[in-house]
Order: C-alpha cells, then structure tokens, then sequence
C-alpha cells in the first residue's frame, strides 16, 4: 500500500508541477555533451521511456532522412559496431528494407558479443529477415567485405568513443572513406570524438550526419567529417533534461581503480555541534562516509567532539576551544583547510554572536584555500548576514523558511515562479542552492534540476543533515558542484524511499544513511520503490 502511495505521489508531481515551463537559458546554444547524453537516456528508462523504444526512433529518423533523399530500390550498406549505435544501424536497415531497399548489414564484430540489450533485440529481428537483407559479421580487418552500394550507413561508433580507433574499426573506417557512396553517419561519425571533433587516428568523412536530441558539441569542430548536420528528436522531451535521476548519481560517481589509494576519494572538512547540539553534524559526516569520501574530519566544540566521537569509531574529530564556535577556533582549523577537498558547514552550529562571527571568518578562510564550500542549517542563516559571491564553489541547501532569511524574500506559491526566484538569487549569489521540499529544486545561475524522490517520513529531524553528507562529499570527491547536489538530492530522497518500503514513515535519519550505498551502487533499483508493479 506504501509504494502505491509513493507512485502515485510521484505522478502528481509530474502533472501538476513541473511541466509548465521551459527553463532553458535563451542564450544557451542547444547541445549535449556525450555524458549528458548517456544521463539523459539513463533517466528516460527511469521515467519510463526505454532504451528500445529511443533506439526504435532514431533508427526510423536516419531511414526517414535517407529514404527522402534517394528513390526507393537503392543499394545501401549498413555498417554497424557492437553498441548502442550498431543497434540504431539495426533498425536503419530494417526500415529501409521495409521501403523496398537493398540492404546489406556489416557488422564489425559477432553477433553473439553484442552486449547492448537493446541492440540485441534489433539484431536478432534482422536475424529473422535473412533473405531479405544481406548480414556479414566482420571479425578481422582481412575480411572486410566489397560493398556495391551507393548509400552508405555508418553506424559503427556513437558518442562516447574515446581514444585511436583500433582495428578492424580503423581499417573499415578507411574502406568506408573509400567508397563512392553518399555516407551518412548515425549519430556522429565513426573517429570523431563528440565533445572535442578531435579526430580519433582516422574518422568516416560523412555528407551527411543525422544526430539525435541535440547537437554534440565536437560536430560543430568537425565540419570536415560531419557534412549537413541534421538533428532530429527522438521522443524526449525537453523537459525530462530537468528532472533528477538515476542518470544524475551516475555523473557524480567517480569510477574506483584497483590501484587506489586513500585519499584518492576526497577528504571532507565538517564544522558544526555546539553544546547543545552534537547529532547534526554527526549525521553530516557519516553519510559522506557513506557516500564514498575516504576521510572525514568533524571539528566541533571540545565537549561536543568527544561526544561525538564515542559514538563511531570511524570519525575523526578535532576539539576546538569553547562551549561553542568562536573565532579564535580559526588557527587550529587552518591547517586542515590545507589537507580536505571540500567544506560543509553549519549543522547544530547554534547562532550565538561569537559564532556568527566564526562563520564569517571561517567562509573567508575556506575562500583563500580556494576549497568548495557547502553551508546548511545555521552557517547558512550565519551567512545571511554577510552574504556575498564568493569565489569557490558554494552550495547552500536552504528549506523554504531558511531561503527567506537568507534572501529577506518568501518563495512564490506558483511552483514556475519559484524556480525562476531561485535562479535568480544563484546567480546573485554564483552559488548552487538546493532548496528543500516535497520537490526539490536545484539552480545555478544557467541549470536548474527538480528532484522527485522522498516521502513524508522524511519530516524527522536530521534528514536534511544527511543531504548535507551526501552532497559535501561528492564535493570533496572533485565533482561539479551542481551536479553533487542534484545527486545528493536524488540519493537521499531515494535512501529515504527504500526505508518507507521497508518500515513504513517511523524512519529516524540513520536509517537513511544505511541504504546510501544501495543506491550509488544501482540508483535504478528505486524504480521498485517509485514503480513496484513494474508498469
């Protein structure tokens, strides 16, 4: 009964909030690079539009774009790879085929290792069109095949192609340049790197290229390859590029080699605790732990920190002076501010005036290491008070009343409005601010995010502080400040859904930090959460 409820919760949202407006900057030039592209199409299969389903659509546009060009009862070659774009190839030809084409598929490699799922689907359809259409496996670069076609289709290698092209592509890429045909390559062309149009060692020169959703930056670069430049939609909308997903947690995963070290992770500096309150901070620090970061330092009033560090052995405290922050604690955090990739700071801090004090001079000191700073909670309301652009990343992650002290404003009721009086103050302020709620939303002065994941459980104290943990340490593990946050949102949301399917709304924020790694580790396993009966 409790997932029916999160779905249906999660529809609403969907219908009545988000899909008023288009927040796209005027200025931005429409394109998408390669690992936006990738989260993108991972979100799309979230929200339930599937892999098959887009790879059906931009095969049928590359056979739509070739089909009004030539009359029917031509010879086309169809030259295809193991991935994603082979399996668009896939589809290429079976259209075609469908309008009276003689077709040949080539494909550089065996079927059986064809990895994409979806590209496997389409292989097995041309599989039972033997006959019809002409299919040659290529698995050394001696056995290239002699093409008679005056069409040619490349479908060998998409956008996240990196590195020389090794053989047999290289080879087939040089006999494909070879031929007197009209190429059209799928998506980019063979040998083209789509973010910088370096060429890759050798690369198809095609005369048309037929790219899907939006442009990639590098076709612009290289024009030489890239020929007519068409772009054509393949059923996502432009208003799924602001939604959160499973794609999201995927760019701010950084991929952990066997030769790693400690540190290689990040370190997170966490400043907060006061006399009264020791468990925020806490929460702070044990999720980033659990986000992946491999060092924590929680600096907090001397009292507090050993009370904090009686209850995990896994942090690592630093005693400063006094019953609460004051800025003569400054000295001894300077040196840690050498060491740590990032700072998050405020949780539990209290807002005595010696403490407002701290957090401004702290704010100054974090600046001058040029580290990327977080604040929530009460370095948040602190900052307020002085409230300026800084010149490190910053991340504030303000609930509704927490963004009216620190603008003097209260949010618009019209959820389009609110965006847009968000992205105003991130721009003001060059900072990503993440603002808390049934929708979370998510701006920087160009890009805006809407979360969706979360429950009403999720009213307990301390929830917020474990977004803090996920968010800051993303940060300290190098990523892109927006990008942590739209992750961290998404993650804790999702930590928190999981929890509501298993226990129901009597969660307490650990709960919360014990399904992190879950979800880093298969963020599109909340679909079961979000979508259990699998419709």
């Amino acid at each position: 009964m409790l997932s029916y409820k999160l779905k249906d919760r999660l529809i609403f949202k969907l219908d009545k909030v988000v899909l008023g407006v288009n927040m796209q900057p005027k200025n931005r030039t429409p394109q998408i690079t390669s690992r936006e592209m990738r989260a993108l199409e991972v979100n799309a299969q979230y929200f339930g539009i599937s892999l098959l389903q887009l790879m059906e659509n931009a095969g049928r546009s590359v056979a739509q774009e070739t089909i009004t060009r030539f009359k029917k009862n031509k010879k086309a070659a169809v030259f295809c790879g193991l991935g994603g774009n082979g399996g668009d190839g896939f589809v290429v030809a079976r259209h075609l085929l469908a309008e009276g084409f003689d077709v040949t598929v080539v494909l550089v490699g065996r079927g059986r290792d064809i990895g994409h799922e979806a590209a496997l689907s389409n292989w097995g359809i041309l599989q039972s069109l033997q006959g019809k259409v002409t299919l040659l496996e290529v698995t050394d670069s001696s056995l290239i095949p002699k093409v008679d076609a005056g069409i040619v289709i490349d479908a060998l290698l998409g956008t996240g192609t990196k590195g020389k092209l090794k053989p047999p592509i290289s080879q087939v890429v040089d006999y494909i340049n070879s031929l007197n045909a009209f190429k059209i390559a799928v998506d980019v062309p063979t040998g083209i790197d789509s973010d910088s149009g370096e060429v890759l060692g050798t690369a198809v020169k095609a005369d048309l290229t037929v790219t899907f959703h939006k442009a990639k930056p590098g076709l612009e670069k290289a024009k030489k390859y890239v020929g007519e430049l068409v772009v054509v939609d393949i059923g996502l909308p432009s208003e799924m590029e602001r939604f959160a997903g499973p794609g999201d947690v995927l760019l701010a995963t950084k991929p952990r080699s066997p030769t790693s070290h400690k540190g290689d992770f990040g370190r997170l500096l966490v400043i907060g605790g006061s006399e009264v309150f020791s468990g925020a901070p806490t929460l702070v620090s044990l999720a980033a732990l659990r986000t992946g970061v491999d060092i924590v330092y929680l600096a907090a009033p001397t009292k507090t920190a050993y009370a904090i560090a009686s209850m995990s052995p896994d942090l690592i405290t630093i005693k400063l002076e006094g019953e609460d922050l004051n800025p003569a604690n400054i000295g001894t955090l300077k040196p840690y501010l050498g060491l740590v990739d990032a700072v998050a700071m405020g949780p539990g801090l209290g807002l005595n005036p010696e403490t407002i004090k701290f957090v401004k001079s702290c704010v100054d000191e974090v600046e001058k290491a040029k580290k990327p700073l977080l604040l929530d909670a009460d370095g948040l309301k602190a900052f307020a008070k002085f409230k300026r652009p800084l010149k490190v990343p910053l991340v504030l992650t303000p609930h509704a009343d927490e963004y009216t002290i620190l603008t003097g404003e209260t949010l618009p009721e019209n959820h389009d409005e609110r965006v847009l009086a968000i992205q105003k103050t991130a721009k003001k302020l060059n900072a990503v601010i993440l603002v808390k709620g049934k929708v979370d939303i998510i701006c920087d002065s160009e890009r805006t995010k809407l979360n969706f994941t979360g429950n009403p459980g999720m009213t307990v104290g301390g929830t917020g502080d474990v977004l803090s943990g996920v968010a800051g340490g993303l940060m300290a593990q190098k990523m892109d400040a927006f990008e942590a946050a739209v992750a961290g949102a998404f993650v804790n949301g999702a930590a928190g859904d999981f929890v509501a399917s298993e226990i129901g709304f009597h969660m307490v924020a650990t709960d919360i930090i014990d399904w992190i790694p879950h979800v880093f580790e298969d963020p599109m396993s909340h679909l079961k959460v979000r979508n259990p009966s699998g419709n």
